[in-house]
């Protein structure tokens, strides 16, 4: 350890798929410029409750921009990772019942770093919209 190591703070993380999941989630819940409570049930539910993760997840988000997330996280995440996060980005943003232009924008660029088209993505959007589409049951 050098003399002044000590003020560099945390050394960084390498990045998990874990923590790619939550990092991904922070993003998009900061998209629009205000984190509903229902985007925080949701990061805490899909970590299982999992601290160590969250903070990670913070601490990468902190430090990082989402440019250079996008650039790095794609590369150690497989498939059904890519997907899952994909899949619970999308179920984030539309927790709330809306989705502003500046979370679309970045969910757009989720899909494209990820390797996914908006027609492949169409089927799991449509059944998220309907499984937060309460309004079903007003009849």
């Amino acid at each position: 350890m050098g003399l002044f190591d000590v003020f560099k703070g945390d050394s960084a993380q390498a990045m998990t798929p874990k923590m790619a999941l939550g990092a991904s989630l922070l993003y998009m819940m900061s998209a629009d410029g205000n984190v509903e409570q229902e985007e925080i049930g949701q990061l805490v539910s899909v970590l299982g409750g999992d601290r160590a993760a969250l903070d990670n997840a913070l601490k990468y988000v902190r430090k990082s921009n989402v440019d250079t997330f996008l650039q790095t996280a794609p590369a150690i995440l497989s498939e059904p990772q890519k997907r899952c996060i994909l899949i619970n980005l999308c179920d984030s943003l539309l927790a709330d019942g809306s989705a502003a232009h500046t979370e679309q924008a970045l969910f757009g660029r989720f899909l494209t770093a990820f390797g996914f088209s908006e027609d492949a993505f169409r089927p799991h959007f449509e059944t998220i919209a309907l499984k937060n589409d309460k309004s079903v049951f007003n009849t």
